[in-house]
């Protein structure tokens, strides 16, 4: 059974077919979905919160995305703070840096970044973490700012990771699970599997990243969390292992670093 560590299912992409998106994957053999409230304004906080109590099979985090850093004022940060309250809620972000598409100013980003992993320590919390950049500052700063404000008690993931060997050997080191998308299926993709082959078993998640970044076999279609498998089946074949073999691997790294309830793959 898969666990989907990262998908936004409260995007507008699902908003006629929802439901039969959730039974899709359930049925195709996904045992818990990780809801990421941010990315689609504060309000998709509250719809992922939601829809988490909408199905036990399903959590949600909650956060600001680097994109919309400068949304943050203190009424946000005040629901936030209610949201980090529920027992649905399961970890802070996805929060980061995004140097690529620069939506909100660097300044801005990096300090509403240290807030939230403030609040992610506090809470004794994960954070789910992205970086982008078209160069090395992103990735640089983030260590730095993880560092100075995790005191060396923060956990998280890096999800989507796309970057280098030596970027994800330097996050394992702070505390960090590596998680991978589709973009790990894609056949342009050999120096990224190549980094998959080195990453700890005991460090790996996987995701969708639904609706976005769609599998090999499916690209350019709306994702859905039921094809989380097929990253996982890469992966495996990277680690020379089963199937089933990985997704227990993952399912059960996603449920210690979420500190979420046994499943039946545990």
């Amino acid at each position: 059974m898969w666990l989907d560590s990262h998908c936004h299912l409260t995007a507008e992409r699902y908003d006629e077919d929802r439901q039969e998106v959730l039974d899709r994957a359930f049925r195709s053999g996904v045992e818990t979905l990780i809801a990421i409230g941010s990315g689609y304004g504060p309000a998709g906080n509250g719809q992922a919160v939601a829809l988490a109590h909408s199905d036990p099979r399903i959590f949600a985090t909650v956060g600001v995305h680097p994109h919309e850093a400068e949304a943050q004022n203190d009424e946000l940060r005040s629901q936030l703070r209610d949201w980090y309250a529920d027992p649905r809620v399961i970890a802070v972000g996805e929060c980061g840096l995004d140097y690529h598409y620069m939506r909100s100013p660097r300044e801005v980003q990096r300090r509403v970044l240290a807030e939230q992993l403030q609040w992610a320590r506090e809470l004794t919390l994960p954070a789910v973490v992205h970086v982008r950049d078209d160069g090395a500052n992103a990735y640089e700063e983030l260590l730095d700012i993880w560092a100075g404000e995790g005191e060396g008690e923060l956990t998280g993931v890096l999800h989507c990771f796309t970057s280098t060997l030596e970027f994800a050997r330097r996050a394992l080191e702070q505390g960090f699970y590596i998680s991978f998308s589709g973009v790990v299926t894609f056949p342009r993709s050999d120096a990224l599997r190549e980094v998959a082959r080195e990453i700890p078993l005991d460090r790996l998640l996987v995701e969708t990243d639904a609706p976005f970044l769609a599998p090999h076999g499916h690209r350019g279609k709306r994702n859905e969390p039921a094809w989380v498998s097929l990253v996982g089946e890469t992966l495996a074949r990277v680690h020379e292992l089963r199937a089933e073999e990985m997704a227990r691997i993952t399912t059960t790294n996603a449920r210690r670093l979420f500190h979420l309830p046994a499943g039946p793959t545990d």
